[in-house]
């Protein structure tokens, strides 16, 4: 089977910077959404994209706290968003669609990982109904203000993509909970929906991407306890890192966001999954890490989690079309 995953030798890899990206591009007059662009890699991506020269507008679900973490970055405004709470979604888009101003860049890096079960809205799986459907649902009443002919919508995923494909016989975890196939089954989701939002947006000239950031210790482990991380070989009994090398800076794993959403190497191309700065190759079949699983970029099943993710927020911007 064809497909357009294959490096394309962009010059960059894991050791490269949200900066190092950046070398070179204005983006002075531009605007760009990051979600959780407040905290951890949202936080070193804000930071890079107004030092290009980008407006980046925070969606945060604590607008004090965020407004706390970007005092001192010029170019920023922090607005309320709850990812887990469609209503939520609306108000925030509407504040935005109402000020007039067009986007050119969508981030979406919020989430949430391995979290207890939990259930939002009517009864859905936290991490799938906040990493996925509350993007989809913000990216959907975002579309009127999206420019065409150059704007990027950027999916942030994971390698634990490879945990789940889509549940579609229990997509809530209505029958037992494992924490970590929930997430992998949100990751996957976040990969599905850049694969069909990229068919839908690229004939305005609007294309799509999502990525694996790499491993980085964040504020996203806060649901794991110390001894889940040692356990994994992450830290010892101190708190230390047993393979440094094996983890990335936040500035390092924001790389390859900044890249998908600004570089000029990946002019004409969309719907590709990303890692290390640049497009990945497809998951061997030897379950060697790495690379991106055919569950997660299958053009039927982006086009079946669309109607479905449709279906249960009530918003489709493409509705004539999907």
């Amino acid at each position: 089977m064809n497909t357009a995953q294959h490096k394309i030798g962009s010059g960059f890899g894991a050791t490269s910077t949200a900066v190092d990206v950046l070398h070179g591009i204005d983006l002075s007059g531009k605007l760009a959404i990051v979600t959780g662009g407040y905290s951890g890699l949202g936080l070193e991506t804000t930071r890079a994209l107004t030092g290009a020269g980008a407006r980046v507008v925070v969606p945060a679900r604590r607008p004090d706290v965020a407004r706390e973490a970007v005092a001192g970055i010029d170019g920023v405004e922090v607005d309320e968003l709850d990812l887990g709470d469609l209503e939520s979604v609306r108000g925030f888009a509407e504040r935005f669609l109402a000020s007039g101003r067009t986007i050119d860049i969508v981030i979406n890096n919020a989430g949430i990982m391995a979290c207890p079960e939990t259930r939002v809205g009517p009864g859905w799986e936290a991490q799938f109904a906040t990493n996925h459907l509350g993007h989809y649902a913000l990216v959907n009443r975002l579309w009127p203000a999206v420019e065409p002919g150059g704007a990027r919508v950027v999916s942030v995923s994971s390698g634990g993509h490879h945990l789940s494909g889509i549940r579609w016989d229990d997509l809530h975890w209505t029958h037992g909970y494992d924490k970590w196939e929930a997430y992998g089954q949100a990751k996957t989701a976040n990969v599905l929906f850049a694969v069909h939002l990229d068919r839908l947006g690229r004939e305005s000239g609007v294309r799509a991407f999502s990525l694996h950031p790499g491993g980085i210790l964040t504020p996203l482990q806060r649901h794991l306890a110390k001894e889940e991380m040692v356990e994994r070989g992450w830290i010892d009994e101190n708190g230390d890192l047993v393979h440094p090398d094996a983890f990335k800076t936040p500035e390092q794993g924001a790389a390859t966001q900044v890249w998908a959403a600004t570089s000029p190497q990946l002019a004409g191309m969309g719907g590709v999954y990303c890692e290390d700065c640049d497009i990945a190759e497809p998951a061997s079949a030897d379950g060697e890490r790495g690379g991106v699983k055919a569950w997660a970029t299958d053009p039927e099943q982006a086009a079946r989690l669309w109607d479905l993710s449709a279906e249960l927020t009530g918003v489709n911007a493409f509705a004539s079309r999907a």
